[in-house]
């Protein structure tokens, strides 16, 4: 009797197991996303808790070391995860490069807004703000190429998920299908519920409201919302003194309607800005800072941001 090569492997007990790729995602959006294409065949490993600021948080020498030891490590990229973009390519991570999602093909990139309502570079660079506020620039050292916060797009985040496929087939081939099929299946959960979100925003898309820090661009393009500007800027850079004077003014002058305040931020430059005025306080949280981490947590955060726009907006 002939036996396979399967066979006679498995008598000596040396067919060879296919480990799963260890998968490193930085932020809970682009967990959310990573848990969903990897769906049944794994799951990653979430470094950054949404309660931590993307651009400020730090980073444990034991998460340093599960970097080194991930196959994959998906970020966002291009300065947002601040110390992250930091140690791409270093020893401490053993020389890894990372997958920046924002420069995945199809990834609609917006610039970074500048002047007037949202003065971008208005920062008294003579003052020290504070620990863990730097200049105008991002926290890598260069200049921000566009608004990094990219996965606040549902088309975005639907060709994130297609490039996060492709990576994840090319480290592990045998589940390739099952990751365009998971990749095919949440794009079609983001265009009902884009749906969805663009009928419920209709009646408060003409209300001026402003943010904490200037990291809604892509959902307001997205729904067709009014912003009126932001007190800090994209990078979340501490506001000037003359920056809170004027979107005092600001306020009054379109009748924004909200404020909108960020559970990974102190909310007391809020409380500042709305002081006398008639605008509400609200809460936009563009990272899911109470959203349990998984692969339906990208579809909550977008519902969370529909609800915390429509309901302080509506009134």
């Amino acid at each position: 009797m002939r036996l396979s090569l399967a066979a006679i492997l498995l008598l000596f007990g040396t067919i060879p197991v296919l480990a799963q790729p260890r998968v490193i995602a930085s932020v809970v959006p682009v967990h959310a996303i990573v848990s969903a294409v990897m769906g049944n065949t794994g799951q990653p490993e979430l470094l950054l808790q949404g309660s931590l600021s993307e651009h400020r948080a730090k980073f444990t020498p034991q998460q340093i070391a599960a970097l080194g030891k991930a196959d994959l490590v998906f970020i966002v990229g291009q300065g947002l995860e601040a110390k992250l973009s930091q140690l791409s390519g270093s020893d401490a991570v053993n020389g890894k490069q990372f997958v920046e999602l924002a420069m995945a093909p199809g990834v609609a990139r917006l610039p970074i807004r500048e002047g007037g309502a949202w003065a971008a570079h208005d920062h008294d660079h003579g003052h020290d703000h504070g620990e863990g506020h730097d200049n105008d620039h991002d926290h890598a050292g260069s200049v921000l190429a566009f608004d990094p916060h990219v996965w606040l797009d549902p088309e975005n985040a639907k060709a994130m998920a297609v490039a996060v496929a492709g990576k994840l087939s090319e480290a592990d081939p045998s589940n390739a299908a099952v990751y365009a099929a998971n990749a095919a299946a949440f794009a079609q959960s983001l265009t009902l519920l884009s749906a969805d979100i663009a009928a419920r925003l209709q009646p408060v898309k003409d209300r001026p409201y402003v943010v904490f820090h200037d990291a809604f661009q892509y959902f307001e393009t997205r729904f067709g919302l009014t912003p009126a500007g932001a007190i800090a800027d994209v990078s979340a850079q501490q506001p000037s003194a003359r920056r809170i004077s004027e979107l005092r003014h600001q306020i009054d002058a379109v009748k924004a309607v909200c404020v909108f305040r960020e559970p990974q931020y102190d909310d007391r430059l809020v409380s500042t800005v709305t002081e006398g005025t008639t605008a509400r306080p609200g809460v936009l949280d563009p990272l899911g800072a109470q959203l349990t981490p998984g692969p339906d947590a990208y579809q909550a955060l977008l519902k969370d941001l529909a609800s915390g726009f429509g309901e302080c907006l509506s009134g």
